[in-house]
């Protein structure tokens, strides 16, 4: 007999990764998580886990033969990890698939084009022509990159393969990590404000948990480099949304690209009740794509592939 699996159509699972899936579970299909019943919940092995609903104690204590949670992120704070491990429930995660994680590229790819986007102003540049305009005057960037320095806060994964591209630029490489110690070829920063006032431009990749919220603090935005830039493809909650447009408003940041917004895993996220989505309407200096770092069809299949693979080698 196959272990009960309770999958949510919302993760969107590709076919493929779905008729792994069913092979060896036996697969409870539900829309979300709000659809949960007791019989669900009762029999499940496995219990995926989608970003934007919490797995938490009340809900892992309603799984009474639960072996593993599953989610396809680098991050879990959607799921009771502390609590999981006291049950002796398996969280199955890519968080600490490191050798698997360095061939998966897609988001450092993302942050090295909104560099570019912001920088070059491609968006004004675009919409422009769209708009019957030819006219480069209008839309130069402020330098060349690589006159430009970088500074990453986060200088794990991600965070080293942006310094990679970077330096393939000829930009100047700086980072930010207390957790990394110093590596060749880039400068090493003890202080958060000390990296963002030597950067031309911040890019951040930091995993979010409660020691980060806010990391991008109203204190932090103030010492950022006059006219540099910000780009976050990590996650919204690390940085101060208020203080953010407040800075691109009066000219303290040039401009910022963001993937990501505070609040967008909330199953009632809607992005016109964001302050961000309002500034961006109206000023070029600011630009946001829905969170698609990690969107390519190849990442997204293996991603999901090599999480499933993790559920039948603890089952098998």
């Amino acid at each position: 007999m196959k272990p009960v699996a309770v999958y949510y159509s919302i993760m969107g699972y590709q076919s493929a990764s779905l008729r792994l899936l069913h092979k060896y579970f036996d697969v409870r299909e539900l829309e979300n998580p709000t659809q949960d019943l007791e019989i669900h919940l009762r029999d499940a092995h496995v219990l995926f886990a989608p970003l934007g609903y919490s797995t938490n104690r009340k809900k892992i204590d309603q799984c009474k033969r639960l072996v593993a949670i599953a989610s396809n992120t680098t991050g879990d704070p959607h799921i009771d990890v502390s609590y999981a491990k006291q049950k002796q429930i398996s969280v199955v995660t890519l968080k600490n698939e490191k050798q698997f994680l360095q061939t998966i590229t897609p988001t450092a790819e993302l942050t090295l084009g909104l560099i570019i986007a912001i920088t070059r102003n491609v968006v004004p540049a675009v919409n422009s022509v769209r708009n019957g305009e030819w006219n480069r005057r209008d839309h130069g960037g402020s330098r060349m990159l690589s006159r430009m320095t970088i500074g990453i806060v986060g200088y794990g994964r991600l965070g080293s393969l942006v310094g990679k591209y970077s330096h393939l630029l000829g930009m100047q490489v700086g980072y930010f990590d207390p957790y990394i110690g110093e590596q060749p070829n880039v400068s090493q920063y003890h202080s958060l404000e000390q990296l963002v006032s030597e950067s031309d431009v911040v890019t951040i990749h930091v995993p979010h948990e409660a020691s980060t919220e806010k990391l991008i603090s109203r204190k932090v935005l103030e010492a950022f480099k006059h006219d540099s830039y910000l780009v976050n493809t990590s996650r919204g909650e690390l940085v101060d949304t208020v203080a953010l447009v407040e800075a691109l408003s009066c000219g303290n940041l040039a401009g910022a690209a963001l993937d990501v917004i505070d609040g967008e895993f909330s199953p009632s996220f809607r992005v016109k009740d964001s302050l961000l989505w309002e500034y961006a309407r109206t000023n070029k200096n600011l630009i946001i794509t829905p969170h698609i770092g990690g969107s390519t069809i190849d990442a997204w299949g293996l991603t999901e592939e090599h999480t499933i693979r993790m559920l039948i080698d603890l089952f098998y």
